[in-house]
């Protein structure tokens, strides 16, 4: 398998990159994005000087790349569609046009914000944040197209995420960490999110439906999170829950609860307690403790 992927210096599209050198089945891998470390540089505000003539070698891309910031999205909305809509579109579409297959990284802020509704893969998409209406814009332009699918991730938890590492770092500096609460999501971790990512370009054919929703079977707080973290940790890390000022909502819901369809049914992944998943991506680091 040839595989390219868009944003392979990012948060997930690294890890992704290192997974997938791994794997004996993938015989070309690139990464494309506007960082110097990239195989070929992408400018997603520029998208008419790439030359998309590399994806005719191409069987699979995977796009991994966003201004991912809810509060960037909205300060800096026009700069934000150029990336997230006007770009992305521009290489998906040439992407497609060459016959690759394309897995489109989304997010459960597409769904907006309904009181006690818990979203599945057919639950209306009504985002209301700049950040959420972008993606729900990629998914309704390619939604329809044979060679495309998307996977709504939740929040990502890993020891490299914001929040995580944040934690981190009060901890070593042995700082209290200001804690927003109530803020909940079905978190999931990065390690499920890779290979889930396999999965699904490995069993394309099979897998249906064009969304698939990423989240785990709890709904977490980040007070959760930063109490996993001491368990892990025998309570080093101190921490105050706070309340955000209203302008924090105003670009996130408090509380997006989301569930998927299909995970079991296609046995994709077994989804254990937010406790032991968390417990095995953060492992590693903490042995190096």
């Amino acid at each position: 398998m040839r595989i390219a992927i868009i944003g392979g210096s990012g948060y997930i599209g690294r890890a992704l990159y290192n997974k997938l050198q791994e794997e004996p089945a993938v015989e070309r891998l690139i990464r494309i994005g506007p960082e110097p470390g990239e195989d070929l540089l992408l400018d997603l505000s520029r998208p008419e000087q790439f030359d998309y003539s590399v994806f005719d070698g191409i069987d699979q891309v995977i796009f991994t790349a966003a201004i991912s910031s809810p509060d960037k999205c909205a300060s800096d909305f026009e700069l934000a569609w150029s990336v997230n809509v006007t770009g992305t579109t521009r290489v998906i579409d040439e992407a497609l046009v060459r016959k690759c297959r394309v897995l489109f990284l989304s997010s459960d802020a597409v769904f907006g914000d309904i009181p006690g509704e818990v979203y599945t893969e057919v639950s209306p998409t009504r985002a209301n944040t700049p950040y959420g209406k972008m993606k729900k814009a990629v998914e309704d332009r390619f939604k329809s197209e044979s060679g495309f699918k998307a996977i709504r991730l939740s929040y990502v938890v890993s020891a490299k995420d914001r929040f995580v590492t944040y934690c981190l770092k009060c901890m070593e500096k042995r700082q209290t960490a200001e804690v927003y609460h109530p803020f909940y999501r079905n978190c999931i971790t990065l390690g499920c999110v890779l290979k889930t990512i396999l999965w699904l370009i490995t069993n394309w054919e099979k897998y249906t439906p064009w969304v698939l929703n990423m989240a785990g079977p709890e709904l977490v707080s980040r007070v959760r999170i930063a109490d996993e973290i001491n368990r892990l940790y025998h309570g080093k890390l101190q921490y105050e829950a706070c309340r955000p000022d209203d302008s924090f909502f105003q670009n996130r819901s408090g509380i997006t609860q989301m569930t998927s369809l299909y995970m079991s049914d296609y046995k994709i992944l077994e989804l254990d307690n937010f406790t032991y998943i968390f417990k095995q991506e953060m492992e590693s680091v903490k042995n190096e403790k």
